[in-house]
C-alpha cells in the first residue's frame, strides 16, 4: 500500500508541475506498530497534534455575548436560495490563508480548492461559518474566522461541533478576537443541544493557541503525529 501510494503522488505531482510530492501520514501518538511501519517506508515523524475537546452545558448558550468590545461576530451572509454569499466566503478564505501563513507546512490553497474540500465533510454546514470585525465607528474590519462541523454523536450520544478552523490576522492578535470566536462556537453548540467542542492543536504552535484553550475549558482527549515523505516525481 505505501508502494502504491508513491505511485499515486508521483502521479499527482507531475500534474501539479512538481519536483517531488509529499505524503502526509497520521498516527496516534501510542500507535509503536504503525510508527515502524511508517519508518521502514522512508517517513518522517514531523509534527504532534493535541485533540482537544470541552464539555457543553446548556446554559452556556448565553455565550455568544462574551464578545471583547470593538469585536464584532457574525455568520457569513445568505442569499435568497440559502447559499453563503460568495464574498463573505472569500473572505474567509482570505483571512485564513493570512492567518495560517507562518504556520507549520502550510501551503497555498485556491479560493475553489478550499471551498471544494471543506464541502466535502460529512459535517459541513454553512451556518457554521463565522467571521470576527474589528469595529471602529460605523466602520469595520474583517480580521478572523472560524469554520466549524458536525460531529455526530454514536449509539443516541448527542452531536457536538468541531472547529475545522480559527485563524485570526496578525496584526489584530491580542484583542479578543480568537476568544470572541471560540465563545460563539460554544454558544452555538449549546444552543444546538450539542454537548461537546473539538478541535486539533498544534503541540508547538506559534501563536501559543494551546494555552488560550486550556484556558476556556478545553482538554486533551489523546494525541496524534504527522508523518511525512517526500516522493521524488520524475526519475
Amino acid at each position: 500500500l505505501f508502494g502504491w501510494a508513491d505511485g499515486i503522488a508521483r502521479v499527482v505531482g507531475a500534474r501539479r508541475g512538481l519536483d517531488d510530492q509529499q505524503i502526509d501520514s497520521g498516527a496516534f501518538a501510542d500507535d509503536t506498530r504503525q510508527h515502524a511501519w511508517l519508518a521502514r517506508a522512508g517517513f518522517t515523524k514531523v509534527r504532534t497534534w493535541w485533540q482537544m475537546t470541552r464539555p457543553v452545558e446548556p446554559a452556556e448558550a448565553s455565550l455568544d455575548a462574551e464578545v471583547k468590545e470593538g469585536v464584532r461576530i457574525r455568520p457569513v451572509e445568505r442569499q435568497g436560495t440559502g447559499m453563503p454569499d460568495e464574498d463573505d466566503l472569500r473572505t474567509v478564505h482570505d483571512i485564513l490563508e493570512s492567518a495560517f501563513a507562518d504556520h507549520f507546512n502550510s501551503h497555498e490553497e485556491t479560493f475553489d480548492e478550499f471551498v471544494s474540500r471543506l464541502r466535502e465533510d460529512p459535517g459541513h454546514r454553512w451556518d457554521h461559518w463565522w467571521i470576527a470585525e474589528l469595529v471602529d465607528g460605523p466602520e469595520s474590519e474583517p480580521v478572523g474566522a472560524l469554520v466549524a462541523a458536525v460531529t455526530h454523536g454514536e449509539d443516541g450520544e448527542p452531536d457536538g461541533s468541531y472547529v475545522e478552523y480559527i485563524g485570526v490576522l496578525q496584526n489584530a492578535r491580542g484583542r479578543g478576537v480568537a476568544k470572541s470566536l471560540l465563545n460563539t462556537v460554544i454558544a452555538d453548540a449549546a444552543e444546538r443541544s450539542r454537548d461537546r467542542v473539538g478541535l486539533e492543536v498544534d503541540a508547538d504552535s506559534p501563536t501559543g493557541a494551546d494555552q488560550l484553550y486550556v484556558s476556556m475549558g478545553w482538554a486533551t482527549k489523546y494525541v496524534t503525529q504527522s508523518w511525512h515523505r517526500n516522493v521524488p516525481v520524475t526519475g
